[in-house]
């Protein structure tokens, strides 16, 4: 008797959560890919979640290329276990000098082919000569090796609530970040489908630009990319910042974003930081298109487009680049060793290690992006 009362008790759980999903507010959020719920999402569902107990590359895929992010970064992208990791239900993200496994000789004359036989080698990234370098005295391979990872086979989302808790990293000219990609560029190539960047920061610890502030690991940021081209991203009508007295590489934050049918909400700690909300003319009419010669990208979508899309997580940690670092800022572990116009800014940043070298601590963790968690919520 008391086995079939605890089997009709199970049945009567069972039954009555079914009846309470099925009564739910449905939720506005879309999910797809290989860890997406299945079945009916409710308000409120925790539809992703990561803890890092395992390095679940199911759910990460790693990306593998040299060609620099569209910015001609310093690092390559790879696939391994000395660079991306869990260690104590923590994911770390640890950027590595590629003489240390070649010699310095190889990134000035050596050929780095990583175009691999099996699927889960392929370069997956050949823009920018991606897959393929030769080093000379002018074009010096990549000289760090570092990870980027993304979700997008196993999980891609529209509307939600995502929060992640991290510590970035310590070191001259480390760039981490956590953002979203457009799986299917339903609106064409980049910016056109967007950009959603929930956290970046640069690793320098006093890293002052021309108007005195500290744009170093003092400041995070928050950023959402849109525009019909290249050269009409709007991204600075949709940029938000806050700053730590301590530094954002001294204690572990959490980065949120809450996304909606009517804005994108960007958080530290629980604290807003900025909220971009087109106006019913959408992001074409924010951005003032209508003054160019462009056609509408967005017409057919709604307000919110181009984020009225699924799209899927990036994780990664870059290095320098002729973008994200501005020439004439002062940095308290010496100047910045490459121009941004320079020819050969890889070579002249990896000439420069005797300066930012030293701050990255090599000896320890100072230098390695950690991620605690990433959890998404259904809207």
């Amino acid at each position: 008797m008391k086995n079939l009362l605890t089997i009709l008790s199970l049945v009567f759980e069972l039954v009555s959560k079914s009846n309470q999903k099925l009564l739910c507010p449905e939720s506005l959020t879309t999910v797809s890919g290989t860890s997406a719920p299945k079945g009916r999402i409710c308000s409120g569902d925790l539809i992703f979640q990561d803890n890092f107990e395992t390095f679940n590359l199911d759910v990460w895929q790693h990306e593998q290329t040299l060609g620099g992010g569209g910015n001609w970064e310093f690092q390559w992208y790879t696939n391994n276990r000395t660079i991306s990791y869990v260690d104590e239900e923590i994911l770390k993200i640890k950027p590595r000098l590629l003489a240390d496994d070649t010699g310095e000789s190889f990134l000035y004359s050596g050929t780095l082919d990583i175009n691999g036989g099996s699927p889960s080698d392929e370069c997956t990234n050949p823009a920018w000569y991606g897959c393929s370098r030769t080093g000379s005295p002018q074009t010096v391979i990549n000289p760090i090796k570092s990870a980027r990872i993304r979700t997008l086979n196993s999980f891609r989302f529209k509307y939600g609530e995502l929060e992640a808790r991290i510590k970035i990293p310590s070191g001259d000219w480390l760039w981490p970040a956590l953002w979203l990609l457009p799986r299917n560029n339903q609106y064409g190539g980049w910016p056109s489908s967007g950009e959603i960047d929930i956290m970046e920061s640069r690793g320098n610890k006093d890293l002052i630009d021309s108007t005195g502030k500290n744009i170093g690991s003092k400041l995070a940021s928050s950023t959402l990319h849109w525009g019909p081209s290249t050269l009409m991203n709007k991204y600075t009508k949709t940029h938000y910042e806050q700053s730590s007295y301590e530094g954002f590489d001294q204690e572990w934050h959490i980065y949120q974003m809450v996304w909606t049918p009517d804005n994108i909400t960007f958080k530290i700690d629980n604290q807003t930081i900025g909220t971009a909300s087109p106006p019913e003319g959408g992001f074409w009419e924010m951005g003032d298109f209508s003054n160019t010669n462009m056609v509408n990208p967005w017409r057919g979508g709604s307000k919110m487009a181009p984020f009225d899309q699924e799209f899927y997580i990036v994780l990664n940690l870059a290095v320098g680049g002729t973008s994200f670092f501005p020439d004439g800022a002062n940095n308290s572990g010496g100047q910045k060793p490459w121009s941004n116009k320079s020819p050969r800014a890889s070579g002249d940043f990896w000439e420069g290690r005797n300066q930012w070298l030293p701050t990255w601590k090599m000896g320890t963790d100072d230098q390695t992006l950690k991620i605690d968690y990433v959890k998404v919520w259904a809207l």
